[in-house]
């Protein structure tokens, strides 16, 4: 044995055996809390028991000595466990449940244990650890040549998701829109910043992404020879990162995933694309300030059930460019507003538990009792969900009615078996009802009448053997006895055997008090040992129609959207939207469905027009007036279509489009060491570069993050390149005025304008889209709203008014005034808008160089050689 092996050895061996074990199951799991099971705690020892303590606010205690060390340690109780897993999960912290699988009665030494359990924010199933209306996903990114592979599990419900894409940003958006807890990645990936900074990033081995090993993995998962029949064999990217992802979902559960039947493919032809600067200018689910309130899905989310919630959100967040599927879902809305259908359809959907996540649990055999309670009382509805949809013809609606089925010999089986309100757990027992088992039912008759049996008992025996101070008693030493006093043991029968001689007494025991005696004794635990037994046989019983009953429980989800879109439709005066292939949106009083809930006031409704010819509205008018308003309310109505639902508008022809790009507010990147206007020049490169004449284009006030010329410049070429070059549709808000003549030089660009009108010192905003441009910006009666004091305001005014003149700048000092920016270049520099208003130069500085030199020269100095060289530098500076 060399020096470092016996060193080790000496060191295990100052640890009790106890701790030995601890140390040896924790060195299997570095990564992750380890809670060791003993008694009725889960305990944790050394670094573990230091975080909990931090992360729990548990007390932080020492137990004893090992290695001549105190031994840190906390611990929570066992039946509390939930509540504590819940907060290290939403800190992003994974957790080994280690129990206890050795009998301790037999044990020697330390009792066995093993961790049967790995907790991560990805992998839970626990009703208690998980928000029932969001999804909870586990990703996998590959990259395998050029390709990057996604793969996407819903542990809860066995819904599988692979697809793959060609580049690092078109990655990053899919993750973003998705946003898993966990996200596995080999750690020879380079990562965007923001997706390297996820709390949930998994970092794994490389060889964990192979090809051969995903596989074999994905094959045996599904008993299938390829995975022709999924439409992914040859997508070899998105295969590396679902085998990763399927191991690491085993490796944590410690148990087959029979709930994972399939994978479903996802393209990008098929999708809508959204980047993360779009989701959340556009606030699908979260808002600004990363909340649920006054989003997209706030409004339309009346959904019945928590299923129904979370493909709600799905579908918001994955608009489809699928014809057939959306008009589909238009057609079913329609039929459950007919008549108002959707009301008592949406009563019957109430009751509806959440079946996807029962089953998950069902599959995974951690469901409890009050999930089969739940599961029966769901499938005990769908008579009448059959009744309501008995008359419709819609074809999704009929074969969502066939998915659904019917399951009387489940809900009979349920009913059956279970009591009513069962209890959380069946660790007690209480679940099996009376009559569903004749061996149980004796065991709890044992147990529950002892008492009864034992008096009728002593009554017959004092009748049959004619001693009337016989008694039938029991102590916890010898059991049950008959005791006969001393002086009339002689009278005993022949079939009582002496069991105990006392002073003044004999006590006996017969075969029959034997017997019950065994069964008594044992019944108890016998009963509680068979109840478990029968609800194992239960959950057996039940996953064999799982495959069925996951199909049920997807079309309940989708019968219950559709009727909430159609409630929503009713109740929010939506209209169906035309969908085609022929490019364009023509919206008549189109309303955003957000901003129209929270006004005291009635929203202004106003149309917009985007057609073949006409791609660009350059959108001026004052800060407030409701450009952004009306720029988001264009992007959300044609999400909305997107998804099949109705859109908050009288009128709607929406061609498909690929991609929805928004630029809109200001926000810097602290974290990732980008300012303000380097933001928004990120997200308005990723625009240029990625957008088509199928997109939608929204950018309000491009350029304001620098210097005047800079930001005119930059707003005036991104415009005149989305116009000319890319030709998407593109609302373009802005406050450079010059930017009103882009339409004399891209006739398919036009100028429309939100008004507004001065009362006194005042403003009102009318809210109104009118064609043309904007007369001026209001920007001091905007800056008197917001509170500005009124000496700064008059002093702003009487500037205005110098500068609107064409008088000297008034601010003389060269460290305040804005120095002259040179001309800007030819490629981008805007033509003068005769036509149009003018900004004015900040602070009058900005006269034209060709003005400057022609005034610094002297004629009578000149040779006629060098006044024809300045006359020809004269007219440089002038083009």
């Amino acid at each position: 044995m060399n020096s470092k092996t016996s060193t080790a050895a000496a060191q295990k061996s100052e640890h009790t055996p106890m701790m030995q074990q601890y140390l040896r199951i924790k060195a299997q799991h570095p990564q992750e809390l380890v809670f060791y099971r003993m008694g009725d705690f889960y305990e944790l020892f050394y670094d573990d028991a230091k975080k909990a303590s931090e992360l729990l606010d548990v007390t932080l205690t020492a137990r004893g000595k090992s290695g001549d060390q105190p031994i840190p340690m906390a611990g929570i109780p066992y039946h509390a466990a939930e509540g504590y897993l819940a907060r290290l999960i939403k800190a992003g912290v994974s957790v080994a449940i280690c129990e206890q699988i050795g009998d301790p009665a037999t044990s020697k030494g330390p009792v066995e244990r093993q961790v049967v359990r790995i907790v991560t924010p990805g992998t839970v199933t626990d009703e208690a650890l998980l928000n029932e209306r969001r999804d909870n996903l586990l990703a996998a990114a590959a990259l395998l040549g050029d390709t990057f592979g996604l793969a996407l599990l819903d542990l809860a419900t066995g819904r599988f998701v692979v697809q793959e894409v060609d580049s690092i940003e078109a990655l990053a958006e899919q993750v973003q829109r998705h946003s898993p807890a966990e996200l596995l990645a080999p750690e020879d990936l380079t990562l965007p910043a923001e997706i390297e900074r996820r709390a949930g990033l998994r970092r794994r081995a490389p060889w964990e992404f192979e090809l051969e090993t995903a596989l074999r993995l994905l094959n045996k998962q599904f008993g299938t020879l390829n995975l022709e029949a999924f439409g992914c064999s040859h997508m070899h990217a998105a295969i590396v990162a679902a085998g990763c992802l399927l191991q690491y979902a085993r490796d944590t559960q410690r148990t087959e995933l029979p709930h994972i039947r399939s994978l479903q493919t996802e393209s990008s032809d098929d999708t809508v694309a959204l980047d993360g600067a779009s989701r959340r200018n556009l606030e699908i689910d979260l808002n600004l300030n990363g909340g649920d309130q006054n989003t997209l899905l706030s409004v339309f989310d009346s959904c019945k059930t928590a299923m129904g919630s979370r493909l709600l959100r799905r579908w918001l967040n994955n608009p489809l460019r699928q014809l057939t599927t959306l008009n589909n879902r238009q057609d079913a809305i329609a039929t459950l507003i007919d008549g108002y259908l959707f009301e008592p359809l949406r009563d019957a959907l109430k009751p509806v538990g959440d079946m996807e996540r029962i089953l998950g649990r069902l599959a995974l055999r951690s469901a409890r009792p009050r999930d089969l309670a739940r599961l029966g009382q769901s499938l005990g509805q769908f008579p009448e969900i059959h009744q309501q949809l008995a008359s419709t013809d819609a074809v999704l609606l009929q074969e969502l009615t066939r998915e659904i089925g019917e399951w009387p010999e489940t809900v009979e089986l349920l009913e059956r078996a279970l009591v009513d309100n069962p209890p959380v757990v069946i660790r007690e027992g209480g679940v099996i009802a009376d009559g569903y088992d004749s061996e149980l039912d004796e065991l709890r008759a044992i147990s529950e009448n002892a008492g009864d049996y034992l008096v009728q008992l002593e009554l017959r025996e004092k009748e049959r053997t004619g001693i009337p101070t016989l008694k039938v008693g029991y102590n916890r030493v010898h059991g049950y006895f008959i005791e006969i006093s001393r002086g009339q043991s002689d009278k005993a029968p022949a079939d009582y055997i002496r069991r105990q001689t006392l002073k003044n007494a004999e006590r006996f025991i017969t075969p029959e008090l034997k017997e019950f005696e065994d069964k008594a004794l044992s019944a108890k635990s016998r009963a509680l040992a068979r109840e478990k037994a029968l609800y194992e046989q239960l959950i057996d019983q039940l996953n064999q129609s799982l495959a069925e009953l996951q199909v049920a429980a997807a079309g309940v989800s989708q019968l219950d959207v559709l009727a909430c879109l159609a409630e929503r439709a009713d109740n929010l005066r939506l209209c169906r939207p035309q969908l085609g292939t022929e490019p364009g949106l023509h919206i008549g009083a189109g309303r955003h469905p957000v901003v129209e809930q929270v006004l005291d006031e009635p929203f202004v409704a106003n149309d917009i027009e985007l057609r073949d010819d006409r791609r660009m509205l350059v959108i001026t008018g004052p800060n407030m007036g409701g450009k952004s308003t009306y720029m988001r309310q264009t992007a959300l109505i044609a999400l909305l279509a997107h998804c099949g639902s109705y859109v908050p508008a009288d009128s709607a022809r929406i061609g498909l489009l690929d991609r929805i790009f928004t630029r809109i507010g200001s926000a810097d990147d602290l974290a990732g060491g980008r300012s303000t206007f380097m933001v928004e020049m990120t997200e308005t490169a990723n625009i240029l570069r990625n957008a088509t004449a199928h997109s939608l284009v929204l950018m309000d006030e491009i350029g304001r993050g620098t210097s005047t010329y800079d930001g005119l410049s930059l707003a005036w070429a991104c415009a005149h390149y989305l116009a000319d070059q890319v030709r998407a549709f593109t609302l373009f808000a802005t406050h450079y005025f010059e930017l009103t003549d882009l339409p004399n030089q891209c006739p398919e660009a036009a100028n429309i304008h939100l008004d507004a009108t001065e009362h006194g010192d005042g403003i009102v905003f009318l809210h109104r889209i009118q064609e043309g441009p904007a007369s001026k910006s209001y920007g001091l009666q905007v800056a008197k709203l917001a509170g500005i004091p009124g000496d700064v305001l008059v002093e702003a005014r009487t500037r205005l008014q110098a500068l609107e003149a064409g008088d000297k700048p008034l601010i003389d000092s060269p460290a305040v005034a804005e120095p002259a920016d040179p001309a800007p270049q030819a490629a981008v520099q805007p033509p003068a808008a005769s036509a149009s208003p003018q900004q004015v130069d900040l602070f009058g500085s900005a006269r034209h160089p060709a003005v400057e030199a022609l005034e610094e020269l002297d004629p009578d100095d000149l040779t006629p050689r060098q006044a024809l060289e300045k006359l020809y530098a004269l007219r440089q500076l002038l083009e």
